[in-house]
């Protein structure tokens, strides 16, 4: 991870989040640099999604500043920067997924044919006539992908991306990161499949009922044995 400042992509200073009297998140500072992945890992109600829907700019701090490529989150140009996947599939179920892609292509001024692009490569092309309504748990996914992708964002914030895809899936996102990656975006996934994430990851932060308990590197170690961080940082559940 980068020091605040130093060719900073993406930089939360101090943050806190409060719901009523409960901090979800407390006094958290992280920087990440271009072309870096954070894996941002953490128990169920640690603050993951509380923090990315922050750095999306759905949600603002009690406390604290963030910045997306220099900018607030909530402004229309930070929004443009970035990609997200939440829990709720931002896509619309009485459209096709062709037409779902074309339109968010034309809000961001692309070519069709980047549609057409996306959807051959998360493998949605036999099905891009069919309703969205009509699509499995799994397929919705892909389609969520495609859209988070298709503007080739600075930013990419997936929360919990893995969820309902099959291995073969798997691989498409995972190859989909590593080409955002090379050509400069930086991306932090929140997620609990560890080691699919730590594959991708060259950072990883662990948040422990909202404290930033343990924010570095990617290590060997952990790669090969994901529960490492778990046993060493966090406190027992």
């Amino acid at each position: 991870m980068s020091a605040p400042g130093v060719d900073s992509i993406l930089s939360v200073d101090g943050v806190w989040k409060f719901y009523g009297d409960y901090p979800a998140l407390r006094d958290v500072s992280l920087s990440l640099g271009k072309g870096k992945c954070l894996a941002l890992i953490g128990r169920n109600g640690a603050g993951k999604t509380t923090l990315l829907r922050i750095l999306a700019g759905f949600s603002k701090p009690g406390k604290g500043s963030v910045s997306i490529v220099g900018l607030e989150p909530r402004s229309t140009e930070a929004r443009r920067r970035i990609g997200f996947i939440g829990h709720g599939i931002s896509v619309y179920d009485e459209l096709s997924a062709s037409e779902n892609l074309r339109l968010f292509a034309k809000l961001y001024g692309l070519p069709a044919s980047a549609a057409t692009d996306l959807l051959e490569r998360v493998g949605l092309t036999r099905v891009k006539d069919g309703l969205v309504r009509e699509f499995s748990r799994g397929m919705r996914q892909r389609l969520a992908i495609a859209r988070a992708f298709l503007h080739e964002p600075s930013v990419l914030l997936l929360d919990e991306p893995f969820t309902s895809l099959d291995d073969r899936a798997i691989g498409v996102l995972q190859q989909l990161l590593r080409s955002a990656r090379n050509r400069g975006a930086s991306v932090i996934m929140s997620t609990h499949q560890l080691r699919e994430a730590f594959e991708l990851a060259s950072d990883v932060a662990l948040l422990d009922r909202g404290n930033l308990a343990f924010a570095g590197p990617r290590t060997d170690e952990m790669l090969s044995d994901p529960g490492w961080i778990y046993a060493h940082y966090a406190d027992p559940a």
